[in-house]
C-alpha cells in the first residue's frame, strides 16, 4: 500500500507516499482506509492526521489508473471521503506544496485542515474536459463562499494557500512548512480534547445575497468564453446545485455531470493532450539524469514568416532579460527603453518576416537551432 501510518503523541498519522505527487490510486485509497480503521479501533488515538510525504500534500486522481478498473475500484475516492466525513475521532489535514483536483477534494472531506503557507489549491479537472467528480463543486462553496468557488472551478487555476486564508476552507495557516506537522498535531490534539461533534462541510450552508443573479451571470460569461466546450457550462450547474439542492442532491448531480463529460469528445481530445504532452518530455532510451548542456546562443535559420516571428520573440526575450539585470545591478539612475525603440524593434522583426516572401508566398525556414 501507498500509505504510511503510525501513532504520535495518541494522534494517528497517515501519509499517502505514492510519488510524485501522491496520486490517489488504489492502492493509496485503500491505505487511507485501514488506516483510519486501525486509528478508530485503538483506544490510545483521539485523533487522526492525514498529510503527503515528499512534495505534495496529493495531486488528486493516479493518472496511471486513468481508464483502468481500479479508477473506480472501491474504495473509491467517493467511499474514502464519506469514511472519513463519518469518523466520531476528528480528522485533520495537514496540507503543503500541492493539494489539487481529488487530493483537495479529500482535505475537503476532513473535519480540519491546516495548511503550510505557498501550498499550491486548485481544481483543475475542467482543464480535461470534466468538473470535479467527488464533491469538489459541492463542498468548495460551502468553504470559499460562492463566487470564489465558482471562479476556482470554472477556471481550474490554482491559488496560494495564502491568499485563502481568513475562508473557512482553513482553520489554520502554519508558521513554517518545517512546523506544519508538529503544529497540526497539536491542533488536533487540542480539538480531541473538546469532544465532538466536529463539524462537517456538507452541513454548511451557503450564504449570498444574490445568488440566482450570481449563477445567471456566471453561465452568460461561460456561454461566451467557452460556447464549444461542455464542462465549464456543467461546472456552473453543478455549483448551482451547491445552492439550489440538499447536499446528497447536489452530489448526484456532480456525478451524473462527471460521468457524462468523461464521455464525451472534448474530454476525451484534452486527456490526449494531456498524456501526449507529459509522454514528449520524455524519451524511453534517456534516463531523467542525463547531464544537459548550457545553451548560450540561439540562431534562426530563414527569414519567413516563422523565421521573423522566431527572431522576433528571441530578440524580446533578450531585450527583457538584458533590462531585467539592469534593473538588479544598477545603483544609478536606470535606463527604460521608450516605447519608440519597442515599436521600432518589433517593426524590426516584422521586416524580417517580409523580407522572406517573394512572389510565390512564404520562404521556408529550414531549421530553428
Amino acid at each position: 500500500m501507498t500509505a504510511e501510518y503510525r501513532v504520535q503523541d495518541g494522534v494517528a498519522v497517515i501519509t499517502l507516499s505514492n510519488p510524485p505527487v501522491n496520486g490517489l490510486g488504489h492502492s493509496t485509497r485503500l491505505g487511507i482506509t485501514e488506516g483510519l480503521k486501525k486509528a478508530l479501533d485503538d483506544k490510545g488515538v483521539s485523533a487522526v492526521v492525514i498529510t503527503g510525504a515528499g512534495k505534495a500534500f496529493s495531486g488528486g486522481a493516479d493518472i496511471r489508473e486513468f481508464g483502468t478498473p481500479k479508477a473506480i475500484q472501491e474504495p473509491n475516492l467517493l467511499s474514502v471521503i464519506k469514511y472519513i466525513e463519518n469518523s466520531p475521532k476528528p480528522v485533520v489535514a495537514a496540507i503543503h506544496s500541492v493539494a489539487m483536483g481529488g487530493g483537495l477534494e479529500l482535505a475537503m472531506g476532513c473535519n480540519y485542515r491546516v495548511t503550510a503557507a505557498g501550498a499550491q489549491i486548485a481544481l483543475p479537472e475542467v482543464k480535461l474536459g470534466v468538473l470535479p467528480g467527488a464533491g469538489g463543486t459541492q463542498r468548495l462553496p460551502r468553504l470559499l463562499g460562492l463566487e470564489a468557488a465558482m471562479n476556482m472551478i470554472v477556471s481550474g487555476e490554482a491559488v496560494k494557500s495564502e491568499k485563502l486564508a481568513g475562508t473557512s476552507l482553513f482553520d489554520k495557516i502554519a508558521t513554517s512548512p518545517e512546523s506544519l506537522m508538529e503544529e497540526t498535531i497539536a491542533f488536533a490534539k487540542e480539538k480531541a480534547a473538546k469532544g465532538g461533534p466536529h463539524p462537517k462541510v456538507r452541513d454548511i450552508k451557503i450564504k449570498h445575497p444574490s445568488a440566482e443573479g450570481f449563477i445567471g451571470f456566471s453561465r452568460n460569461i461561460v456561454g461566451a468564453i467557452a460556447k464549444n466546450y461542455p464542462a465549464p457550462h456543467k461546472c456552473v450547474d453543478a455549483v448551482e446545485a451547491s445552492v439550489s439542492k440538499k447536499f446528497d442532491e447536489g452530489m448526484k448531480i456532480e456525478r451524473e455531470a462527471f460521468i457524462n463529460l468523461m464521455m464525451t469528445p472534448e474530454s476525451r481530445a484534452l486527456r490526449h493532450a494531456f498524456f501526449a504532452e507529459r509522454a514528449a518530455s520524455k524519451i524511453a532510451d534517456v534516463p531523467e539524469d542525463t547531464p544537459t548542456r548550457k545553451i548560450a546562443n540561439v540562431a534562426v535559420i530563414g527569414a519567413g514568416t516563422m523565421g521573423g516571428r522566431h527572431h522576433h520573440e528571441l530578440s524580446e526575450r533578450r531585450r527583457a532579460r538584458d533590462h531585467a539585470r539592469n534593473e538588479a545591478g544598477s545603483h544609478g539612475p536606470r535606463r527604460r527603453h521608450h516605447p519608440q525603440e519597442l515599436r521600432e524593434h518589433r517593426q524590426e522583426g516584422q521586416a524580417h518576416g517580409r523580407a522572406g516572401r517573394g512572389a510565390h508566398g512564404p520562404a521556408q525556414d529550414h531549421a530553428l537551432v
